[in-house]
């Protein structure tokens, strides 16, 4: 039998509801009790479960609706006296709401009752924390950002043209909408909504999946390694739809953000006109970047970016990376911009000793260039392709009467001062390769014919990248740091793989070559990752404790409908204001 109960003007959390329904249901007696607001969505929802009764009717989008099914055949009016099922379960929910209130009068966290009363209490407030009914999430959302908040929309169940609108509105003003359906974020150490707690640190990300967002960010925790921030953007960001709005401007963020060394993007699988357009995004980052799109298995490395298959993978590889990150690289002894002034076509040149490592130089530029892999490598040449070339100097060709190069570097020394001469050639790629039977200074004959082909491109106001890898260890009879100090001293940039540095060249290229793609992060966002959140909390209010335990300042906007949930006399009133 259906028992229904109308509370009228008693707003609460949907959230809220959800747990007392729970918790009621295993009420002896009860066979099953939903409560809702008595919204149109939800009155649909209880004619779904089968819930539905007459009464429901009369409710508004502000009254509590407590439907009970029971065995119990007393009278099923609310306004019945001795019904001992309704009497119970009406008990328990009075004791719910006291507790809620009790909690929230107990807590030292200012409660507010409108956006006006909350900027006055905060005023410095910039973001605003949303997890109310998803009819009117957009709604506040848009308050939210007419007063310079950034939205996190916990909110689901939010129309794709109202998130569509909300975020080009945002991009106007320069502000980031994270959401809706955004169910976790990690501001300045502040954990938001269904965050984890993990340490602050230096790796980045930017993920349209919220349970993506914290198995990374965990993986990285439990690596002993950190998160400087974790923007989620809610699960279609990446669709054709929205067009990665959102993710675009956390990257861009992430990107200038100082205390950020790695990135690491998670996505849904995303539209692939959006994914083009996050990856170019990508690549234009002077940081490296793990990307993990959901579906797809990880790829060859490109430029700065390594894809994932997995979730964990990707975790492993931002640790890695940062492990890894060379500060030689971090801070180029190269003035770009000069490098950028020189009137040629900037192209990359790669001068090898190593047969095998020319032909993974080709391969990787081949796949950066998006060109197509030559295989006849005639005279050791690897790579032509467009004005790039790639040599493997150990070539029968370049061998004939000659010593190897791994023995003697004067051919590729010679080579570099004719490359000097070259207005075309901005970057230069060579290995080092050690151990027994080379050279016992291969590092410092390099670094003299360095020296000297600076010393031709300066006469011609020009100047050259030189990037080394190097293929050693310190047991090598050359010393592995002395080889390495000798180059970095002559101004080479030092990578420890061959495809670090030939990635490393590709993403100087693009820069060098006024890479289309602006990665101008907007000051306001990066006033919030700078400064830290300081939320107006409308909605869940337990979402306030962890935002307090962990340095973020927070009021609590007690939310309610406008006009007690009269969608004609809110549009009415909103027009008046």
């Amino acid at each position: 039998m259906l028992q229904t109960v109308i509370m009228e003007n008693s707003y609460q959390d949907s959230i809220n509801l959800m747990l007392l329904s729970n918790k009621l249901s295993d009420m002896q007696g009860v066979n099953k009790v939903s409560i809702m607001m008595g919204t149109p969505a939800n009155k649909t929802i209880f004619k779904g479960t089968g819930l539905y009764t007459p009464e429901l009717e009369k409710a508004g989008p502000n009254d509590i609706c407590i439907v009970i099914d029971s065995d119990s055949s007393e009278d099923a009016s609310p306004n019945s006296q001795g019904n001992n099922i309704v009497d119970a379960v009406m008990a328990e929910v009075k004791e719910f709401l006291a507790n809620l209130a009790t909690k929230k009068s107990g807590t030292s966290i200012r409660v507010t009752r409108s956006w006006t009363s909350s900027m006055k209490a905060l005023p410095d407030a910039n973001l605003a924390l949303i997890s109310i009914p998803g009819v009117y999430a957009a709604e506040e959302a848009k308050k939210a950002l007419d007063r310079g908040l950034n939205p996190f929309i916990f909110s689901d169940n939010v129309a794709l043209e109202d998130e569509v609108n909300l975020k080009k509105y945002a991009s106007e003003k320069g502000l980031i909408v994270m959401g809706p359906d955004c169910g976790t974020g990690i501001l300045d150490g502040v954990p938001l909504a269904f965050a984890n707690v993990v340490r602050k640190g230096n790796i980045g990300i930017v993920a349209a999946s919220g349970t993506g967002l914290q198995e990374v960010s965990t993986i990285v925790h439990r690596s002993g390694y950190g998160v400087s921030h974790a923007i989620g953007t809610g699960g279609r960001d990446l669709s054709a739809e929205v067009g990665g709005i959102t993710a675009i401007a956390g990257l861009k963020a992430l990107a200038a953000d100082d205390e950020t060394k790695v990135i690491v993007l998670v996505s849904k699988p995303p539209a692939k006109v959006v994914r083009d357009k996050v990856v170019e995004v990508l690549r234009a980052i002077p940081k490296p970047v793990v990307a993990i799109f959901m579906g797809e298995k990880g790829g060859v490395p490109m430029q700065n970016i390594t894809f994932a298959s997995t979730l964990e993978q990707a975790g492993l590889m931002a640790v890695k990376a940062l492990e890894t990150l060379s500060p030689a690289c971090e801070l180029p002894k190269v003035n770009l911009e000069k490098v950028k002034a020189s009137k040629g076509r900037h192209r990359i040149f790669g001068l090898y000793a190593g047969g095998t490592l020319a032909a993974e130089a080709a391969f990787i530029l081949t796949e950066g260039f998006a060109g197509e892999e030559s295989h006849n490598h005639i005279d050791g040449v690897y790579l032509e392709l467009d004005g790039h070339r790639v040599i493997d100097f150990g070539d029968d060709k370049y061998t004939q009467g000659r010593p190897h190069p791994m023995i003697d570097s004067r051919y590729r020394v010679e080579t570099l001062q004719e490359l000097a001469e070259n207005k075309d050639v901005s970057i230069i790629i060579f290995d080092l390769v050690l151990g027994y039977g080379g050279s016992m200074d291969m590092a410092g004959e390099m670094a003299k014919g360095i020296e000297h082909a600076r010393a031709i491109a300066s006469k011609d106001g020009r100047e050259q990248i030189y990037i080394a890898s190097m293929c050693g260890t310190d047991e090598d009879p050359q010393g592995y740091d002395d080889q390495k100090n000798k180059l970095l001293a002559a101004g080479v940039l030092i990578e420890d793989t061959n495809a670090q540095a030939v990635n490393r060249a590709l993403t100087l290229f693009y820069q060098l070559t006024g890479d289309k793609q602006d990665i101008t992060a907007s000051e306001k966002v990066l006033d919030l990752l700078k400064n830290g959140p300081k939320v107006v909390n409308a909605g869940l209010s337990s979402f306030t404790d962890a935002i307090k335990k962990h340095g973020g300042t927070v009021v609590q906007f007690n939310w309610a409908p406008v006009a007690g949930g009269d969608a004609r006399l809110a549009e009415i009133l909103s027009k008046l204001v």
